[in-house]
């Protein structure tokens, strides 16, 4: 049984709080969307060894837009969706849509003329609830969005749900490595202050429970790895402020901006102590990536079997 939320270091999940949260990280989120855009870059590079020809694509949990671009010119007569819980971060990803028309300059003015604002469709919901049709899809592509959910059980579920039949799966999200320097100093903290342990950094699952979960939800052949990636800071409060401007996984009033004066001056002593050889302080993220298909079902929605005419007299004795 997957753990639930009350037994990890996630907070019972608030998709208005969350939203929240994103809408006001949306304007400042480019300074540090260096991080996604590499990651980006690397799925990008795994979906090279994979044949696919999408007749329709969704970016789930899509942010600001910066990976539909890549996926419009992969993917050229697939219509790409992308879909997000915040408005702002959807604002942004249609502004950035609309100023992106250099490819119509290739087309006959008549070809561009048919298309009209052929691009990105952008839809508001949250990842684990989509207002899609089942089978609307063909690939299905998120990058660093599903360690916001505190059930990914769940998400699996939904997103299979609207995949079409050997539909593609890929996503990118964070392990349980990530930010292992930031719940060191934490935990060193209230140590030292003899205050009550809280959860400051996201229970993140392991990859193998994941992969897990995505048999158990209708996915066939999952491939998962991981990579560990290192981010160097001069402060501590430029990692501080990096960790802010990504969102709520180290929780908001958590990050050290709200937190006790006297108890953000500890956390800015116990990250500076980290500090390395080179002078700089170090925050790991722990990328995990991975890949699966949408399994053929084996029973009806009401639960009757499904026998497949190729599959008739498969197993008997000297039948080929």
């Amino acid at each position: 049984m997957p753990p639930s939320p009350a037994r990890t270091g996630r907070p019972a999940y608030d998709s208005r709080r969350l939203r929240r949260i994103f809408d006001r990280r949306a304007e400042t989120f480019d300074e540090v969307a260096f991080l996604p855009r590499e990651i980006a870059q690397r799925m990008r590079e795994r979906l090279d060894y994979i044949k696919i020809d999408p007749a329709s694509v969704l970016d789930v949990g899509c942010g600001p837009g910066d990976d539909l671009p890549a996926l419009r010119d992969r993917f050229p007569e697939a219509p790409v969706f992308g879909t997000d819980l915040s408005r702002a971060m959807l604002a942004r990803a249609t502004r950035q849509d609309a100023g992106d028309t250099s490819w119509r300059r290739f087309l006959p003015a008549s070809i561009g003329k048919a298309l009209g604002a052929r691009g990105p469709r952008f839809a508001q919901a949250d990842f684990g609830a989509l207002p899609f049709a089942s089978a609307s899809f063909d690939l299905l592509w998120s990058n660093q969005a599903l360690h916001w959910h505190p059930r990914p059980d769940l998400v699996f579920g939904e997103w299979q749900r609207v995949l079409r039949v050997n539909g593609l799966l890929m996503f990118s999200t964070l392990g349980p490595d990530t930010l292992r320097e930031l719940r060191g100093a934490w935990a060193e903290v209230e140590a030292a202050h003899g205050v009550a342990t809280r959860a400051h950094v996201v229970d993140f699952v392991d990859m193998h429970d994941l992969g897990d979960m995505l048999v158990e939800n209708g996915f066939e052949i999952p491939v998962m790895d991981q990579e560990t990636l290192t981010i160097t800071y001069r402060s501590p409060d430029t990692l501080l402020a990096d960790v802010r401007r990504w969102g709520a996984y180290p929780f908001e009033r958590e990050a050290g901006a709200h937190a006790a004066p006297r108890l953000r001056r500890a956390l800015g002593d116990a990250l500076e102590a980290r500090r390395r050889d080179d002078g700089t302080i170090a925050l790991t993220f722990e990328i995990i990536y991975g890949h699966a298909w949408k399994a053929v079902p084996h029973t009806t929605p009401e639960g009757h079997g499904i026998v497949r005419i190729e599959d008739i007299g498969r197993g008997r004795a000297g039948n080929r």
